[in-house]
């Protein structure tokens, strides 16, 4: 096979870190105790936590600079708020509330003795008070008085419901589908209701005071869930309950914390024990552990000193944090037992770190910048978590290399003098042929054949009965048929992806906010936003021509359908220039500013057209969205009245309160695709500057796609949304997934092994028992997020535990499997290399004979190689002497090789 290997960047990285290991093995203390001292200094920055803590809903999961934002600034400048004429239909914001939905478990709720009971539930909370403030004192006014619920405007006297004819969903002028839900219209009639199962209360509150405001609020909730009553059912929500039942949630996790690193520090030392009381690495594991908890203490500690915002998605950081650092750790100890045990403890830590710190280098910048790039993202949330993670793992990789490293370092001095792993004494060491009497009195026996540790039994698994397993015909049809079903099952499951976050998700399980949801969706999600259609610039309203190209967009809002259902009720929308016109002639500009003003106050549009020096300055009208139940309908009604307000040949704008909210389905797609391909693009370039060969970066990039699909498939499987939770684990599964295949494809490609059914079987052998440990720490860094009781966490637990599975599996099935049927080019392992593996004291005579029979034939740089070393060992006793032989050459073929079989 062609060479196609670009050492260019790797290579001088490599003898880079074989000098640093070196260093950190002469002066272990000090790489052992100054990052304590940071990390305890870095910690304090916990102080400042309760200042930084960002958990609003409309400030972390919403697009910062989201349209709907933009639009409410406009309706701020024009139409500001005002409580003392309070109209709830005019609000730019959700405004300072409490509500209550009351269901009747019977047929009807609009009975005498059922609407006395609710009437009252009204009069308690309207004598809720605080100090001396009673309701009236804090409720929004219209009027002068208290604005009330439109039902009991309509049913004055309990007693009289029944006989009281409702209209819906107007009650003359007063829309009331927002306060009854359920509606059974009479039989034969189009508007008079016959039955109602549920009917919701609002209470306004001024915002002038919101300290009282919040006191308040807080005893409606008290109030409202020690009520009981006979055939009813009460959910209540308040302006305060999204926010602080959002906060609450954060607390399920806490106790997670301590299981959670008693469970990595169990894997670890259990992956890391030997049956050696000298090369036990139990404490080498739990270092791990803790250099990954002081990263996230450093981590954190700094950002919060920086005043950088701490959202509630980043209380699942430290679970991650864990997987990877104790990944990293893996690697650092399996490289160590590479190394020849006979050698100083310095040259093995040069050779851990030259062969073991380029690789933990890829991941941590593959990690790193995942997370980086999640800053591009609008969502509040994501970049909060993404540049805590990053930071945490560059902590990480800091703190491997230092501070874990420098205990490698000190455990391998206690090695070399064959002292017991927990009580430090010198035990005797066993002899040459013995490899069962080391569990407890004699230690430190190692493979005298290659000088290095005796490997894990896992080790030989993949190579005996796993590797040859995989690699045989019939194996390889299964697997291609495993995958095509893979793919297949994932392709179909990206088109079942649902968009958005449900808001109700964000409280935690059990919260009386989902009952509140659940119930507005089910009795009052007919009648959707009533929006402000707002005529954003001097528009010529007398003109005729003029007037008619924007009641053309009005009746184009109005045809607004999806799938042959209206989106829009035409007859409902509110326009003060309609009922204007309709009062009188306007035959030109100044009789129709002269008459206006006394027309909006009469009328009650007064709030509604913004005058300024004779000159109408903006407007707004409202029309009434219907039919919309689901995330699929907001995101619908959004775009098409964005889209045809925008058609529009006059400047409109639209606005809804929950277009905030809904905002996030207009970007999300749009940003995840954007960051999963900036981050794959990213990855290439790492692997192809960092991993010695450009077509095993190409099969990089395909095991990212690959896992990428199956967990959005997946995910969409496992009733998991696309939203800004989600996104931050898609962004996360791109560095997983090149943690996993880079190792995978590099051992394939760098194998000395002639078949490609040799090179799988090799690169299993050495990659997939860490594979594996790495693959079930970071499952277990997460598992118990599975039982944390709120959907935020239990997403990142469904998507990480998708990510390291199928990541683990193209690991250890799918890329050695499909590099075998594909061309691949090998890197070759220079002349250098083997001179250095050829000259180690500790190689016996059959591993040099093997190496030099891997280099090439007559080469004069092989020949040179060779001389080298026969001048430098007596391994093959008398060769030197007779080195022009060994390199002469040979008539029986051109080669040396009979030479190097013939040496003693």
């Amino acid at each position: 096979m062609s060479r196609c290997n670009t050492h260019c960047i790797e290579k001088p990285l490599s003898r880079g870190f074989e000098t640093f290991g070196c260093f950190v093995g002469r002066h272990s203390w000090w790489f052992f105790i100054v990052p304590l001292f940071i990390s305890a200094g870095l910690g304090g920055g916990f102080y400042f936590l309760a200042d930084r803590e960002a958990n609003g809903i409309e400030e972390m999961f919403t697009p910062i600079n989201g349209p709907a934002k933009t639009e409410r600034k406009v309706v701020q400048k024009y139409f500001p708020q005002n409580d003392s004429a309070f109209s709830r239909l005019r609000l730019y914001t959700e405004g300072t509330y409490a509500s209550i939905i009351i269901v009747s478990s019977t047929e009807n709720i609009l009975t005498v003795p059922t609407f006395k009971k609710i009437v009252q539930i009204d009069n308690n909370f309207k004598n809720l008070k605080v100090g001396e403030s009673a309701f009236q004192d804090l409720c929004v006014k219209k009027n002068g008085m208290c604005v009330s619920n439109a039902i009991f405007q309509i049913v004055k006297n309990a007693t009289e419901i029944a006989t009281t004819t409702i209209t819906y969903p107007y009650h003359g002028s007063v829309f009331i589908a927002s306060e009854i839900g359920g509606v059974e219209l009479k039989s034969g009639s189009t508007a008079e209701i016959g039955s109602a199962k549920a009917i919701r209360l609002f209470y306004f509150l001024k915002e002038d005071n919101q300290t009282v405001n919040n006191i308040w609020l807080h005893r409606f909730i008290e109030t409202a869930s020690k009520i009981e009553h006979e055939h009813m059912t009460i959910s209540y929500f308040t302006s305060l309950s999204r926010n602080e039942e959002f906060e609450k949630s954060s607390e399920s996790i806490i106790p997670l914390f301590s299981l959670t690193y008693t469970l990595g520090i169990t894997f670890s030392i259990t992956s890391c024990l030997r049956l050696d009381c000298v090369r036990n690495k139990v404490w080498v594991a739990s270092i791990g552990v803790l250099s990954a908890g002081m990263a996230v203490l450093s981590s954190f500690g700094l950002l919060l000193y920086c005043g950088m915002p701490f959202a509630m998605t980043v209380a699942s950081a430290p679970f991650l944090i864990l997987g990877i650092g104790v990944d990293d750790m893996f690697i650092m100890i399996s490289c160590w037992q590479q190394t020849q045990v006979k050698d100083s403890v310095k040259d093995r830590m040069a050779s851990t770190y030259k062969h073991a710190a380029v690789s933990i280098t890829i991941t941590t910048l593959t990690d790193a910048l995942a997370f980086y790039i999640g800053l591009l993202t609008p969502f509040g949330s994501v970049q909060s978590f993404c540049m805590y993670t990053g930071t945490a793992v560059l902590f990480c990789y800091l703190y491997n290399i230092t501070f874990f490293g420098a205990f490698l370092a000190l455990n391998g001095k206690r090695e070399k003098d064959n002292r017991h792993w927990l009580t430090c004494m010198k035990v005797p060491e066993p002899e040459i042929n013995c490899k069962n009497y080391n569990l407890c009195c004699v230690g430190g026996a190692y493979d005298q054949e290659t000088g290095k540790e005796e490997p894990m039994p896992i080790n030989n698994f993949f190579k005996t009965y796993y590797g040859p397993f995989l690699t045989r015909n019939s194996t390889k049809v299964f697997v291609i048929i495993l995958y095509l079903g893979y793919l297949g099952s994932s392709i179909y499951g990206c088109f079942q992806i649902k968009e958005g976050i449900d808001l109700k998700n964000l409280a935690a399980d059990g919260s009386y906010v989902a009952s509140y949801y659940d119930n507005d969706d089910k009795f009052f999600s007919e009648y959707g936003p009533i929006v402000m259609v707002i005529v954003d610039d001097k528009f010529k309203y007398w003109d005729t021509k003029e007037r008619e190209q924007l009641f053309n967009c009005l009746h184009n809002l109005e045809d607004l359908q999806l799938d042959g259902r209206p989106m829009v009720a035409k007859n409902m929308t509110i326009s003060w220039l309609k009922t204007y016109l309709e009062s009188g002639t306007f035959p030109n500009q100044t009789i129709f500013m002269d008459k206006l003003p006394a027309f909006l106050i009469r009328s009650g549009f007064l709030r509604d057209v913004n005058i300024s020096n004779q000159v109408i300055i903006a407007s707004r009208m409202f029309i009434q969205t219907v039919n919309i139940s689901t995330a699929v309908d907001e995101k619908n009604i959004l775009n098409n009245l964005r889209s045809t307000a925008n058609d529009c040949p006059v400047d409109l704008v639209v606005y809804h309160p929950a277009f905030i909210y809904f905002d996030q389905y207009a970007v999300i797609v749009s940003n995840t695709i954007q960051n999963i391909v900036a981050a794959t693009v990213a990855m290439l370039v790492i692997s192809l500057m960092l991993i010695p060969s450009p077509i095993c970066s190409l099969w990089v990039t395909f095991a990212i796609a690959s896992v990428i699909v199956g967990v959005a498939g997946f995910m969409a499987l496992w009733d998991v949304n696309l939203d800004s939770v989600s996104m931050i684990n898609l962004v996360i599964c791109i560095g997983f997934s090149v943690d996993f295949s880079a190792h995978i494809s590099y051992a394939f490609v760098s194998s000395n092994k002639k078949t490609a059914n040799e090179k799988a079987i090799d690169a299993v052998f050495h990659l997939g028992y860490p594979i594996l440990q790495g693959a079930v720490s970071t499952i277990l860094g997460v598992v118990v997020l599975s039982a944390a009781g709120s959907y935020i966490f239990r997403t990142f637990f469904k998507i990480m535990f998708l990510v390291i599975l199928f990541g683990a599996v193209h690991g250890i099935v799918f890329i050695p499997v499909f590099l075998t049927f594909f061309g691949i080019c090998s890197a070759k392992i220079s002349n250098k290399e083997h001179v250095d593996v050829w000259s180690s004291k500790n190689v016996s005579q059959k591993s040099h004979t093997s190496i030099a029979q891997s280099m090439g034939d007559s080469n004069s740089d092989n020949r040179l190689a060779l001389r080298t070393v026969c001048a430098s060992t007596n391994v093959y006793g008398n060769c030197s002497k007779r080195d022009s032989a060994l390199f002469s050459p040979n008539p029986r073929g051109n080669t040396n090789r009979a030479y190097i079989d013939d040496c003693p």
